[in-house]
């Protein structure tokens, strides 16, 4: 009985095919899940690419300058050196400050002989006894009262502060690396005249760089995330390395007319032959 009956529906089907596919469909989506044949599913994230050129700068960079005018009077370094933090890179001809200083710790040696002076001075009296029968005097010493004592030890003290603002202020003549890095730039040469607050020296760190993009278009920069993974090509050594985005910048800029935003990859490696100023292609991957 039961074979006469799927018999009879394999008919109806199979007319119902020739008559109307899309009843077909319908029948197989429900048979699908009638029998317990899982129907797949697309369980992919959606990951968004973005590209865009960039160029290669270094992690840091500085261009360093003077707090005063002055004439260069020594560049220990040259373009290309490198140089350790605290090192001179340059140094103004300043005889009027090195003079306040010495001068300045002429008076401290002044203030503190004043001072040791007071300290060991005595005050000579002498002292009126009465008798019975007559009037008697003896010397006697009493030293110097401590305010004297403490006012010569406080001259002392501002002398002191005279020779700390006079070598502050030499040290404003001399130009000291802030951290480690590479010279790439020297302006001025000995016996130029340095305005203050001119950049003569830039310093950079060239074996820490990274990449910076130059047009990533502001309907691309909602789908990029710091952490997101990239791909980075160096067309000049013909290298494709990893990296990661570490910075989006918040303020946009305008390059021919277009609105963009500077986004900043680090490399997972250093590749030699690596130069500031390189070009690159970033592909940045984006599974939120």
């Amino acid at each position: 009985m039961k074979s006469f009956y799927w018999s009879v529906f394999s008919v109806i089907v199979i007319l119902a095919v020739s008559a109307n596919p899309v009843f077909a469909l319908h029948v197989s989506f429900r048979c699908s899940g009638m029998c317990g044949v899982a129907t797949p599913r697309n369980n992919v994230s959606a990951q968004k690419t973005v590209t865009a050129s960039a160029v290669v700068v270094p992690a840091q960079v500085s261009e360093l300058g003077f707090l005063i005018p002055g004439i260069a009077r020594d560049i220990p370094v040259k373009e290309g050196d490198t140089v350790k933090a605290g090192q001179t890179l340059m140094v103004l001809n300043t005889p009027e400050l090195q003079y306040a200083v010495t001068e300045a710790e002429a008076g401290v040696r002044a203030a503190q002989a004043q001072a040791d002076i007071r300290s060991n001075e005595l005050i000579k009296k002498y002292l009126i006894y009465y008798t019975p029968t007559s009037v008697k005097f003896r010397k006697a010493k009493f030293s110097v009262p401590h305010e004297v004592i403490d006012m010569a030890n406080l001259g002392v003290q501002k002398a002191q502060a005279m020779v700390e603002g006079a070598q502050a202020k030499l040290a404003q003549g001399t130009l000291t690396a802030p951290f480690d890095g590479t010279v790439t730039s020297v302006n001025v040469i000995p016996g130029e005249y340095v305005p203050s607050n001119q950049a003569v020296v830039t310093l950079a760190t060239l074996d820490d760089l990274q990449f910076e993009t130059t047009d990533l278009s502001e309907r691309d920069v909602p789908n990029v995330h710091v952490g997101d993974p990239v791909n980075v090509f160096i067309e000049a050594i013909n290298k494709n390395i990893s990296g990661k985005v570490i910075n989006i910048s918040p303020r946009a800029d305008t390059v021919a007319g277009d609105v963009v935003f500077k986004v900043t990859v680090t490399p997972d490696t250093q590749p030699e032959g690596l130069l500031p100023g390189m070009t690159a292609e970033v592909e940045i991957q984006s599974g939120k």
